[in-house]
């Protein structure tokens, strides 16, 4: 389709500190490369969050200015996920530390560990993050003023990961988001539902209530295949979107209710095997609905962090402004690179995903 506007208005960039700042938690990733987890003798280790990702591939793949917002547990393991994100670039100067105990029972640093799949065995999650500094963060404990105000941001973002975290996480994104509309600054949300964090608390109707809760403070809304038709539609049960035809309806749907959504962003994905898949997104902006380029039987080497990944290409698109088609486009193509990697953040540079978006092969580089 032919581009058009995407209907936001973007703070200068020399009027503020911060191109982004996100909101949300940070853990310790266990991968036991070609091993399953109870098999494996040794891990390597990586920081991750869908959150701090987004503000992570911003700052390394496309150059922009991103700060996160979290809380660790002052121990050797809350010092090492500092010292991996400081590698990923992205500012700590809004990271808060709490006492460590000597035990955890106050409050410890979630880890979490993930097997890679192949072939007809899918990948494998096991989270260990009860209890974590972030959990505990009340409204009111951080400086939003601060930081939207004072330093200005163009651009806030967080999602449905932070906000399941505990029964007053929505309330602490709630406050953020309100903070930065007030001064101006585009607030996007992931709506990223993940059932062993609501299993306890209330399922999809729970995170829809959230969700909905939230809804009237969002101007940029992304989400997998199923998640906003799941999490936020009152069709909960809709079936994937596979034409411009139905993405439509269940975007039309959703800025009929919320008139401030300008935009909407999902990947679309056809799991063949658990390293091959079709890859590809939708986007609805100013009546219009915008398709990627598509990546069919798209070779994988770790899937986690693709839509993270989807989000911050399609951000940097946005921020820029660089048109809706182009955004969609860098945002899909970010995230196929991001599958070729270890870890849940982009390895990706620039020039690697200008070149996939011009239609670039795997051919060797000298």
């Amino acid at each position: 389709m032919s581009d058009g506007a995407a209907g936001l208005t973007i703070r200068a960039k020399d009027e503020c500190r911060w191109d982004l700042v996100s909101l949300g938690e940070v853990m310790l990733r266990f991968d036991p490369g070609d091993q399953r987890i109870a098999a494996a003798r040794s891990f390597r280790v990586w920081e991750g969050g869908g959150e701090y990702n987004v503000a992570r591939g911003l700052r390394r793949c496309f150059g922009l200015r991103s700060s996160m917002v979290t809380v660790l547990a002052d121990n050797p393991v809350g010092r090492l996920l500092e010292d991996l994100m400081l590698q990923g670039g992205v500012d700590l100067s809004h990271l808060r530390w709490v006492e460590y105990d000597g035990i955890g029972r106050e409050a410890r640093n979630g880890i979490y560990f993930l097997e890679r799949g192949f072939g007809v065995r899918g990948a494998l999650g096991m989270m260990d993050r009860g209890n974590t500094p972030i959990s505990q963060l009340q409204a009111g404990q951080m400086d939003w003023e601060g930081i939207f105000a004072g330093e200005g941001a163009r651009w806030f973002h967080t999602g449905g990961v932070m906000c399941a975290l505990s029964a007053q996480a929505p309330a602490v994104a709630l406050e953020a988001m309100i903070a930065a509309r007030r001064h101006g600054v585009v607030v996007s949300y992931d709506c990223n539902y993940r059932p062993s964090l609501w299993k306890n608390a209330g399922g999809r109707q729970a995170a829809s209530d959230v969700n909905r809760t939230l809804a009237p403070f969002i101007d940029v809304l992304f989400g997998h295949e199923g998640d906003l038709a799941a999490v936020l539609c009152e069709a909960s049960h809709a079936a994937p979107w596979h034409s411009d035809e139905s993405y439509a309806e269940m975007a039309q749907r959703v800025s009929a209710e919320f008139a401030n959504i300008k935009v909407i962003a999902t990947t679309t994905r056809r799991t063949k095997t658990a390293n091959r898949n079709d890859w590809a997104a939708f986007a609805y902006a100013g009546g219009k609905v915008f398709r990627s380029i598509e990546f069919a039987d798209l070779e994988i080497f770790d899937r986690v962090g693709a839509g993270d990944s989807f989000a911050s290409g399609l951000i940097y698109g946005l921020i820029e402004d660089k048109g809706m088609q182009w955004a969609l486009d860098c945002g899909v193509a970010h995230g196929a690179l991001a599958m070729t990697t270890p870890g849940d953040s982009s390895m990706a540079t620039l020039p690697d995903v200008e070149k996939l978006m011009q239609g670039g092969s795997a051919a060797v580089q000298r």
